[in-house]
C-alpha cells in the first residue's frame, strides 16, 4: 500500500497541515496518509512543546472520521530525540507491506542534509513537496522527489500558540474539535 508519512510537532496540528494531507490524497498520489507525531524534534526546543500525548490527543481529534488517515504515536516509543531515519527504518521492519513516501515543506527539504542519515532517507523513499513561501526547491541532493502544487494558508502553529497566549480567537485556524480541547483544558496559556 501506498503510504504518505507526514512528520510533524503538530504543536497544535491546524488546519494547513490537513489541506495539504487531503490534497495529496486526493490527487491519488498515496492510498493512506499517516500523521506521525514526534514528541521531540531535534531542531525544535522542547520547553515550547505541549505535553506528547496531548498533541497526539488533537491530532487525532482533527482527523475524526477520515479513515484514510491514520495518526500514529510510533515515535513514543523510540529514542529521543526523534530521528526520522530511525523511525522510517523501523516501519519499514514491521510494515513491510508499506510502499512509504514522505510528505513535506519545501522549507524542511531545505534543510534535509542536516538530517541524521538524510542520503538513507532519500535513498530509499520518494518525498513529495509542498510549495512553502520564501523556500525554493533545490535538488542538490538528487532525491526522487515530487512537487505538488497544495493550496497553501500562511498559517503556523507558533502564530497559534501566540494568538492563544493574547486571549484572541483561533476559530477557522485549527478544526472546530481541536479548538474545543485547547479551549477547555487552556493549552498554551502559559
Amino acid at each position: 500500500m501506498d503510504t504518505g508519512l507526514f512528520f510533524g510537532s503538530f504543536n497544535p496540528i491546524h488546519i494547513g497541515h490537513l489541506i495539504i494531507v487531503n490534497h495529496i490524497l486526493n490527487l491519488g498520489k498515496v492510498e493512506r496518509t499517516w500523521l506521525i507525531v514526534s514528541p521531540l524534534n531535534p531542531f525544535k526546543d522542547e520547553n515550547s512543546l505541549l505535553d506528547e500525548n496531548e498533541r497526539f490527543e488533537l491530532v487525532k481529534a482533527s482527523v475524526i472520521g477520515d479513515e484514510r488517515i491514520l495518526v500514529s504515536d510510533v515515535e513514543f516509543q523510540l529514542p529521543r530525540p526523534s530521528f526520522s531515519y530511525y523511525t522510517l527504518q523501523h516501519l519499514r521492519s514491521i510494515f513491510p507491506q508499506h510502499n512509504f513516501s514522505i510528505i513535506m515543506g519545501s522549507d524542511s527539504f531545505q534543510s534535509l542534509q542536516k538530517w541524521k542519515n538524510f542520503e538513507e532517507i532519500t535513498g530509499n523513499h520518494k518525498i513529495f513537496i509542498y510549495r512553502r513561501p520564501g523556500f525554493d526547491v533545490d535538488n542538490k541532493i538528487d532525491a526522487e522527489i515530487e512537487i505538488v502544487n497544495a493550496p497553501l494558508l500562511n498559517i503556523s502553529s507558533t502564530e497559534i500558540r501566540g494568538l492563544i497566549q493574547t486571549g484572541k480567537s483561533i476559530r477557522y485556524l485549527v478544526p472546530d474539535k481541536v479548538r474545543e480541547q485547547i479551549e477547555r483544558n487552556m493549552f498554551y496559556k502559559k
